[in-house]
């Protein structure tokens, strides 16, 4: 890193993504977290001695949380996801495309993004949804419809996340 301004672009590009990485290993956001900040903050003290940032960026990330897990005397040397084990690679790879849906789900509208995320992460039914918010059923599922609409349109960079929706 020669500049602030290189640091904060990394920072801004990676910080999902990495975070979200590894949670692939710990499947806690907080200690994610921490791996994270900790990895960025030892690259700005290491600025300008670091060939490749992203890929430093990673590693360490990892190393942190293996070391993290070490030390809660947990045994998960591997990265994992709903379906098991998956190589180091793959949870980089999916953290990448994650970070895209989930920063293609803070674009929508905010009434959207709130009726999508109630419907599809808290698993409410419409009616429940159509209840909580005071709205009609049919505004309900109109605003899915724009927002499953307009995440598809996105499907060719976010891959194959989008399908399962």
């Amino acid at each position: 890193m020669s500049s602030y301004s290189e640091f904060e672009i990394l920072f801004r590009q990676l910080y999902r993504p990495l975070c979200l990485y590894a949670m692939h290993y710990l499947g806690d956001l907080d200690m994610a977290e921490d791996a994270v900040c900790g990895s960025f903050g030892t690259l700005w003290e290491k600025s300008g001695k670091i060939g490749n940032p992203r890929a430093w960026l990673y590693a360490s990330v990892r190393n942190a949380a293996m070391d993290a897990l070490r030390r809660a005397g947990k045994e998960s040397p591997l990265p994992r996801d709903l379906d098991g084990i998956i190589s180091d690679e793959d949870a980089r790879d999916r953290s990448i495309e994650e970070a895209r849906l989930w920063t293609a789900i803070d674009n929508l509208p905010r009434r959207r993004r709130q009726i999508f995320l109630m419907a599809k992460r808290d698993g409410m039914s419409y009616a429940d949804i159509a209840l909580s918010l005071g709205i009609s059923e049919s505004t309900v599922r109109n605003s899915m419809e724009a927002a499953l609409k307009s995440l598809r349109a996105q499907r060719r960079e976010i891959l194959g996340f989008v399908l399962c929706l």
